[in-house]
């Protein structure tokens, strides 16, 4: 089971809230979520803040990993 403490610190953020707004709508690569924010680097840690906390999962396709919402563990 993954800790609220993680969950609520995953969620402080607010690049991190709108990710996961985002995946309310569909998967997403991280290259995808990354287009509406300017980041230098696409591989930003935000989306493995989220899985770490449980909130999201990924999945392999081939050479793509899209994440989506994790179900519900508390």
């Amino acid at each position: 089971m993954y800790s609220l403490d993680a969950a609520f610190s995953a969620l402080a953020d607010p690049t991190r809230r709108s990710i996961l707004a985002r995946l309310a709508k569909g998967e997403a690569t991280v290259n995808e979520l990354a287009e509406p924010f300017e980041m230098s680097n696409p591989q930003s840690p935000a989306p493995e803040v989220l899985e770490d906390a449980g909130l999201i999962v990924r999945r392999v396709e081939g050479t793509k990993r899209p994440r989506r919402l994790a179900k519900s563990g508390y």
